[in-house]
């Protein structure tokens, strides 16, 4: 890690949550060894750190610490850790360098990874956030020995999702094994890390800024999202999103998007693929209402315009923009259940 931290570095705050503080302690210990000043600063656990009230009590810390822009912020944790953490990152004096180092599958392939930062509002979630790339991603995949198995699933969500729109030997690696796939300590975990982190990394360098491109990244997120926040994020993001992903899916084939036996397979391969790394396919039937006015305050909307991404086949994602009523609603009809 010290690596990452340039030349100028005197003072880290670390941000961790208190499942890692052992962890967290270790590092501290190994950067004092450097010469560095390390602050210790305890976060709530998953959403709960991702509010205005917990970056507020950051951004105290760096300012009792007397933390310049040339000294560096450390996120140790998952997803909503290194969101948090690259967000006062980002808005501390305008900016300042941000190593993360996930600890959570998800987090190594997503949440760490492209520089997008945020915290949540009660409007929504990552609502309030900025582009600020880390200067380091540092993944150790013996950390996932003791994920809980629905966490480790989750965090597949993004891996498949990558798979569907831009690299589908990840498919095929995860139909071959399935349980490999879930194993912290399977070679083929490992390659399926590196596969999804590519295709995240190849689509950020080339728009950062979520101007194009980087919208397929968001790929089962319009709806994903909406479950979350309708569901007071007690689901996990990539439950979420693997519902999601098979809604656009469902869209797609009604949409046009997909057509014939070819697209009836690749919808029917979302839920088998989904399904088979322990993810859920499907929701509960009674929500419609909330979710069209959660997804109607999503990022990518424009204006009232809902926009989707969607696939034309396999790997080739596009945009589907302003969708009927009618067509949303059957596709949620077709992801729900008793």
């Amino acid at each position: 890690m010290p690596d990452l931290l340039r030349p100028g570095v005197e003072r880290v705050l670390v941000v961790h949550p208190p499942t890692l503080a052992g962890l967290a302690g270790k590092v501290a210990d190994a950067l004092t060894d450097k010469g560095y000043a390390v602050e210790l600063a305890e976060v709530p656990d998953a959403e709960s750190a991702k509010t205005s009230s917990v970056a507020d009590s950051l951004w105290g810390r760096l300012g009792r610490a007397g933390f310049t822009r040339s000294d560096a912020i450390v996120g140790l944790g998952g997803g909503t850790v290194t969101d948090l953490a690259g967000f006062v990152g980002a808005t501390w004096l305008r900016g300042v360098r941000v190593v993360q180092v996930p600890t959570t599958l998800l987090g190594m392939v997503d949440a760490a990874v492209g520089g997008k930062t945020g915290i949540n509002t009660a409007e929504g979630k990552n609502l309030v956030g900025a582009f600020h790339p880390p200067a380091g991603v540092l993944c150790d995949t013996e950390v996932l020995a003791t994920l809980p198995e629905a966490d480790f699933a989750g965090g597949l969500a993004e891996v498949v999702k990558c798979g569907f729109i831009a690299d589908p030997v990840v498919l095929e690696l995860v139909a071959a094994d399935p349980t490999g796939a879930r194993r912290a300590d399977s070679p083929r975990l490992r390659e399926l890390i590196e596969r999804a982190v590519q295709v995240k990394a190849d689509v950020v360098a080339v728009d950062l800024r979520e101007s194009s491109l980087r919208e397929v990244l968001n790929y089962g997120h319009t709806f994903g999202h909406a479950i979350e926040q309708v569901e007071d994020y007690t689901w996990r993001h990539g439950e979420a999103i693997s519902v999601g992903m098979v809604y656009a899916a469902e869209l797609a084939r009604l949409s046009g998007h997909l057509s014939g036996p070819e697209g009836d397979g690749l919808v029917a391969r979302h839920r088998t693929v989904l399904e088979s790394v322990g993810l859920p396919t499907t929701y509960r039937g009674d929500r419609w209402d909330a979710l069209l006015t959660a997804m109607r305050r999503d990022k990518k909307s424009r204006g009232s315009v809902l926009r989707f991404v969607v696939l034309d086949g396999l790997a080739r994602p596009t945009r589907l923009v302003g969708p009927p009523d009618d067509l949303l609603r059957e596709a949620y009809r077709l992801v729900t259940h008793a």
